[in-house]
């Protein structure tokens, strides 16, 4: 939580008093926090255009930042000291890669390598089919920043765009949308996931003979998210927001349309003309958001996937759930459990407030736009129905902490503030039951 507050703050500070960022006049501090907020934390969501508003000099900074707050900056800080010639702490390894017990047949020195490794291969691969295809249309020489900007901003899932109209201008290109969402998908894996399938099919590692259930949950996951909710997604628009296009483009927007909720923040349509129907599974699958370890936000592929076992085994009188003929611990399960209603808990209670504040300013924003709000912000996401310029300064600082809350975990927020009272030794209070349903 510290990295990233302090990168937020150092951001903050350098946007606000670096005149040559802007091309006229500079963020104030709200704004200037809710932008270095944003990149940090790759959400996408912006007060002013990045087109027009930055300058060259201010958009590379903006990219830089999403890169630290995309790849983390115990990793970065650990890769550094490594090629120093130092070596980082063993408590900061296993912080920078997170659950690395998935995969133990991997050090935490390689698979630190490994992320950043990932990172550049997957960013550099993307920029440069981007520039080949946005080349003959934008210019040769004019393409290559934007290739960049927009690979890297889609591998760490961030949304922000060097166009005002974010994709919209490329729905007639289904190479771009193809390498955005190839980018989108990738980053979102999750690096553990990505380390094992590279350790069992590219290096042949015979120490790993199979794929764990992590990987397995995160890919039948994945799948069964993009590919269900691209049908969906074309029938509730084939008439509408899509209605002008031709078929083909109708089909990958209507993927890209399940693509981008988790959590890239790319746009091809205008949200704010979207049917309900369509915004609200964006809503869900923005809540859902990518797989653990990764760039991308949410609750999780692996949380919402453990939340249907549990239901399933539940209906089945079962006392576990189980996945690929092995039984999920029941810690996790609780832990599953408990991130989805702290979740909840913190959009509930958002939409509240973004509510609130919005009819004390006189807004008259739709319950549904405000709900779509937080839902993008706590995720990380960076979609949105088109009121985030026209929020209140309170209504951003709402923002600006689910930006936070949703890139640092909020059970990682949970467990920092909660003071555990061991005094007395561990014990169990005697059982007493409640009725339910």
């Amino acid at each position: 939580m510290l990295s990233f507050l302090m990168l937020i703050v150092v951001g903050a500070v350098i946007l606000r008093f670096v005149p040559a960022f802007y091309v006229n006049e500079g963020l104030n501090w709200t704004d200037s926090i809710f932008t270095s907020t944003s990149a940090v934390c790759v959400t996408g969501l912006i007060v002013v255009d990045t087109a027009t508003y930055f300058t060259p000099l201010g958009q590379a900074f903006i990219l830089v930042l999403i890169q630290l707050g995309g790849i983390g900056m115990l990793v970065l800080t650990s890769v550094i000291i490594s090629a120093l010639g130092g070596r980082p702490s063993l408590g900061t390894e296993n912080l920078a890669v997170g659950a690395r017990h998935m995969l133990p047949q991997v050090t935490a020195r390689r698979l630190i390598f490994d992320v950043v490794r990932f990172t550049f291969f997957f960013e550099a691969v993307g920029a440069i089919m981007l520039y080949i295809t946005w080349g003959p249309r934008l210019g040769w020489t004019e393409a290559i920043w934007p290739a960049i900007f927009h690979s890297v901003s889609a591998f760490c899932n961030a949304g922000f765009s060097t166009n005002s109209a974010s994709l919209m201008d490329f729905q007639d290109s289904p190479a771009t949308i193809a390498v955005i969402s190839s980018l989108v998908v990738a980053g979102g894996l999750g690096f553990i996931s990505m380390e094992e399938l590279h350790q069992r099919f590219i290096r042949r590692n015979k120490a790993v003979r199979r794929l764990s259930v992590h990987t397995k949950l995160v890919l039948v996951v994945s799948g069964l998210l993009l590919f269900g909710c691209w049908p969906i997604f074309a029938a509730f628009e084939w008439t509408g927001v899509l209605s002008e296009m031709s078929t083909f483009d109708k089909l990958t927007n209507s993927l890209f349309l399940s693509v981008t909720p988790r959590t890239a923040g790319f746009n091809t349509i205008d949200y704010g003309a979207a049917s309900d129907s369509t915004n609200f599974l964006t809503i869900i699958l923005m809540m859902i958001g990518g797989s653990p370890g990764s760039t991308a936000g949410g609750m999780k592929t692996t949380t919402f996937a453990l939340l249907g076992l549990l239901a399933w085994s539940r209906l089945r009188s079962h006392s576990t759930a189980s996945f690929a003929d092995r039984s999920i611990p029941s810690e996790t399960i609780q832990r599953a459990t408990g991130l989805f209603v702290i979740a909840i808990g913190i959009v509930v209670l958002s939409v509240f407030l973004l509510a609130s504040i919005g009819d004390a300013y006189g807004a008259k924003e739709a319950f549904i736009v405000r709900f779509f709000e937080v839902a993008s912000a706590f995720n990380t996401v960076g979609l949105s129905m088109g009121v985030t310029a026209d929020l209140s300064a309170p209504s951003r600082w709402v923002v600006i902490f689910l930006m936070f809350a949703g890139r640092t975990g909020p059970l990682a927020i949970a467990a920092a503030l909660v003071v555990r009272l061991t005094a007395g030794g561990r014990y169990r209070l005697a059982y007493e039951d409640v009725v339910v349903g």
